[in-house]
């Protein structure tokens, strides 16, 4: 703990002394401070190109293979839906709906409590596999908990049926319902063992009296080419047909006797959009390079007109990232310059998108427009993931060579930090001494006075 000596004898400001000694002496400190400031600052810039690298490197890798294929997909009723990815084939198919797929929901007969004791029933899916359910009382509840938890692809609840007319008992059916739709979610339930059941010997729930099946299992159909010779039927447990096209999906709501055509193409606009985000993605990239490279001029106060450079002015790291990414970006494939397709290199040294350009040479050989986008995708994924990779990228390694400095940087300001308290405290040992010293002169300089004046007092006498 420090204390204030100002002046005791001395009347000497030694707080403001010690304060200008000890700052004289932490002036390696300061350039160690602003030394860690500027670094930290350039890890920053850094930190936030890369990032910017990252996100164009996963860009550009998506788009490679079938993503550089998008495709579109039209049905000529609002009761068919087509969804096609990305390489799907082209083409058209023509369709009738027939059916719609369902799941089954069945009912059993009105009861206030479960007819047999002990609870015992079975369920048999569409396959034959038997499912016993045993529950815990003859309670409805009971029952249907059993059911719920028993994972045999049924759900069960519980319906309020009125009151029995002789007894006066609340009523309830239970609704079974198929887990999955599609004829292979069909379901029995029988009142008995599963040895009963396949004995032959249990009782079909849904046979008794006032039971009945609400909705039958079944899958949706669609008849292809109707009225032909080549008339066929294809079904599909959901509403839903799985590549019936290769790569297209379609999704049916509605029967109807009216064929439905369904077309694939080529998604031109959806292909413009991918060349278009790639560019502009560049584009973001070199602009903030040349932002933080830009020099800046201002006054100081003395007016004299100061020059200063951004984070990456005169910077290797910077000048690499730009070389590696145009020339990723524009240099010439199989001969032919990606300006025939739009992407072209300005007199800055940035790329543009040109998209009249684009729509014209897709227009007159889309092959080469989708070759062209598939080398220059590939080449900048390449040139990313050099630059931006998080163990090996050559921006990835310099941000952390700069925070290992910055953590060295520190531990030497807080060694400085030790070393300035040990000179403050010297400082103030001195001078408290000097202060005790002046102190004992004074006290002698008073004794010899009053000596003296005593002596010539006698003298005098």
């Amino acid at each position: 703990m420090s204390f204030g000596i100002d002046g005791i004898i001395s009347g000497l400001d030694t707080t403001s002394l010690i304060n200008a000694l000890v700052s004289a002496e932490g002036g390696t400190q300061r350039q160690l401070v602003a030394k860690r400031t500027s670094a930290e600052s350039l890890i920053a810039a850094w930190q936030s190109l890369n990032s910017k690298v990252a996100g164009l490197t996963k860009q550009a890798q998506d788009l490679t293979g079938s993503a550089l294929e998008p495709r579109t997909a039209t049905a000529t009723s609002t009761a068919v839906t087509a969804v096609a990815a990305p390489g799907a084939a082209t083409g058209e198919v023509s369709l009738t709906v027939t059916r719609l797929a369902q799941t089954q929901s069945s009912v059993t007969a009105a009861m206030s409590a479960w007819p047999a004791d002990p609870p015992v029933l079975t369920v048999r899916a569409a396959d034959g596999t038997l499912t016993e359910i045993t529950a815990a009382t003859t309670s409805l509840d009971d029952v249907l908990t059993a059911v719920n938890e028993a994972d045999a692809g049924v759900a069960a609840s519980k319906i309020a049926t009125g009151t029995d007319p002789t007894t006066g008992e609340p009523l309830f059916r239970l609704q079974l319902t198929a887990a999955d739709t599609g004829a292979a979610g069909a379901f029995d339930i029988f009142t008995g063992t599963a040895a009963e059941v396949a004995a032959g010997t249990a009782a079909d729930l849904f046979t008794q009296p006032g039971a009945a099946h609400v909705r039958t299992a079944q899958d949706a159909a669609v008849s292809l080419w109707a009225g032909t010779a080549a008339e066929q039927q294809v079904t599909s447990a959901t509403n839903t047909f799985t590549d019936l096209i290769t790569g297209v999906d379609i999704t049916v709501t509605a029967t109807g006797d009216e064929p439905v055509t369904v077309t694939v193409g080529d998604d031109a606009e959806a292909l413009e959009e991918s060349a278009k985000g790639l560019v502009d993605s560049l584009s973001a990239i070199f602009a903030e390079i040349a932002a933080r490279s830009r020099l800046t001029t201002s006054t100081d106060a003395e007016g004299k007109t100061v020059v200063s450079g951004g984070l990456f002015a005169g910077d290797s790291a910077s000048r690499d990232v730009s070389a590696r990414l145009i020339g990723a970006a524009t240099a010439p494939v199989e001969g032919r310059s990606p300006a025939e397709i739009g992407i072209v290199i300005t007199r800055y040294g940035t790329v543009e998108f040109d998209a009249e350009r684009f729509r014209e040479a897709l227009a007159a050989d889309p092959g080469h427009v989708s070759a062209t986008l598939t080398t220059i995708t590939g080449r900048v994924a390449a040139a990313g993931e050099v630059i931006s990779d998080a163990r090996d990228g050559t921006l990835s390694q310099r941000i952390t060579g700069h925070e290992q400095q910055v953590k060295v940087i520190g531990t030497q300001i807080s060694e400085w930090d030790s070393r300035l308290e040990t000179k403050r405290t010297t400082l103030m040992r001195q001078f408290t001494a000097m202060e005790v010293a002046l102190s004992k002169l004074q006290a002698q300089q008073s004794y010899l006075t009053s000596q003296l004046a005593s002596l010539a007092a006698q003298t005098t006498s």
